[in-house]
């Protein structure tokens, strides 16, 4: 810094001590109203209110200062600052912070390179806990690694139905057949319970080893998981008996290996369009998310990422009207359901609340009457959303709203009405709901409505112009240093100390 700016500096600064152990900075302190400059000893701190055993915590020395973040943002700090020995501070105003920040471009350039380092080293922390969430078991991991019981066995000279019986009381899908020298004979499923005995007309009374599959795979406990998903789909079978030597340890079935493999994508789109149930939807929301977590430990660009998120998102949507309008008798291409905002955007992330609405043909009749038919429904689908984790819309911007639930004319006089306005609720409307594209449904009416929309805004030059105002007057998000703003309330990963 110059001698002119770092002399104005000096003039400004104040003293304070710190016992150790003292409390300097906290969320409950309200806005940050100091920038502290460590001269002597040292200052500890991390991302909750008080130390905890194995938390995320960190240290500053002398020389080094805080909290940044915070006083750009005008805003409480997410961490705790806490004396580690007896320290002595230097003390700036925050008003005094933002006048030399504007007079001297080498504190910005500190201060910006300080904040890119924090957000760098926040997202790698974050991006790490992702990668170790995402690897707990891989399908590397050693088949002994999924043994979570002791086999269910019985003799061959036991019956199907006890056999059966006692698959159902151990709540599990296969029994071992064993001889009395405690060999394994073959192994009997659910699977030949329904080929072999129910298709077939077979009594329940017969013994199990005339029904049971013989030479079951067999695989030790140290092959990694990858080889029974191979030797499974060589043969077709669906489980495969874990052994350590001669001993047997247990069996893996398919589904546990599936466990593994939650986040593909291809799996989650062709489950999610069988699925029959909102509770398998409610499952299948989980692997999304699952996914998404997979995907940034993998360093996905975030575009990618919230178009891959919004597609599967768009799948679930799909099949919960789909389950609704079955139950309801309605069919689901008698109207539109509409996405509007982030999701008609495609720009879903882990935390989006709903923005929908429902848009119906003129040519179905009278407006009242379709809404009066459609809003119950409506209601069950916002609902069933929310049991697959998306928020409701604390703005009611939701089909439920008799609003949002609107003949293509309907749509037209809203939209008509906000252009011509162009005051500040209307233009944030626009905002909002300009956004729109069909999830599912009858996609004609909403065709036909952006074909409207795109003439009608167009031709009015005074929208277009309060329009370009109003997202001129929405500042990106750049702090004063015209490079990043760090996320309030702690929602960066908090690996950091101003963040």
């Amino acid at each position: 810094m110059e001698n002119d700016q770092l002399d104005s500096l000096a003039s400004r600064l104040s003293l304070a001590y710190y016992p150790a152990q003292s409390l300097i900075l906290e969320l409950l302190h309200g806005v940050a109203r100091v920038f502290f400059i460590i001269k002597q000893g040292g200052v500890v701190g991390g991302d909750k209110s008080e130390p905890q055993i194995g938390g995320s915590h960190w240290r500053l020395s002398e020389g080094e200062c805080f909290p940044i973040g915070a006083l750009i943002g005008d805003r409480s700090v997410t961490s705790y600052y806490r004396a580690a020995e007896d320290t002595f501070c230097y003390q700036l105003p925050a008003v005094d912070f933002q006048r030399l920040l504007q007079s001297s471009s080498v504190f910005r350039d500190f201060c910006t390179r300080r904040i890119a380092a924090l957000l760098m080293r926040s997202r790698q922390s974050m991006q790490s806990a992702y990668l170790r969430e995402a690897s707990r078991q891989p399908l590397e991991s050693p088949l002994a690694d999924m043994i979570g019981r002791r086999p269910v066995v019985c003799t061959g000279a036991t019956s199907v139905r006890d056999a059966a019986r006692a698959m159902r009381e151990a709540r599990v899908d296969s029994i071992l057949i064993v001889s009395t020298a405690g060999e394994l004979d073959g192994i009997f499923t659910l699977r030949d319970l329904r080929d072999r005995v129910v298709a077939e007309g077979t009594e329940t009374t017969q013994p199990v080893a005339e029904r049971m599959s013989p030479r079951p795979i067999c695989l030790p406990s140290s092959a990694p998981a990858f080889e029974a998903a191979l030797a499974m789909a060589r043969h077709g079978f669906h489980h495969v008996v874990v052994k350590d030597g001669d001993a047997i340890l247990g069996v893996v079935s398919e589904s546990d290996l599936f466990s593994l493999q939650r986040v593909g994508m291809t799996r989650i789109h062709a489950e999610i369009q069988s699925a029959a149930t909102v509770p398998r939807l409610q499952e299948l929301a989980s692997d999304i998310r699952l996914l998404t977590h997979n995907l940034l430990a993998q360093g996905v660009e975030a575009e990618h990422m919230m178009r891959l998120i919004s597609a599967l998102n768009d799948q679930l949507t799909t099949r919960i009207v789909e389950l609704e309008c079955d139950a309801a008798g309605t069919p689901s291409d008698s109207f539109a359901w509409i996405a509007l905002g982030s999701q008609g955007r495609h720009e879903q992330t882990l935390a989006t609340d709903q923005d929908n609405g429902i848009l119906f043909a003129d040519e179905l009749g009278e407006p009242a009457r379709n809404r009066e038919r459609l809003l119950p429904l409506a209601a069950r689908i916002n609902a069933r959303l929310a049991e697959c984790g998306f928020p409701l819309c604390r703005g009611e911007v939701m089909a439920r709203n008799a609003r949002w639930c609107l003949s293509l004319g309907e749509w037209k006089e809203t939209f008509s009405t906000w252009i011509d306005r162009g005051d500040p609720p209307s233009l944030l409307n626009a905002a909002i709901f300009f956004d729109f594209r069909a999830v599912c449904g009858d996609a004609n009416p909403v065709n036909r409505l952006r074909g409207w929309l795109s003439k009608t805004a167009n031709s009015n030059q005074r929208f277009l112009h309060q329009m370009t105002s109003n997202a001129l007057g929405n500042a990106p998000p750049l702090g004063v240093l015209r490079d990043f703003d760090v996320a309030p309330h702690g929602s960066v990963a908090a690996s950091r100390p101003e963040a």
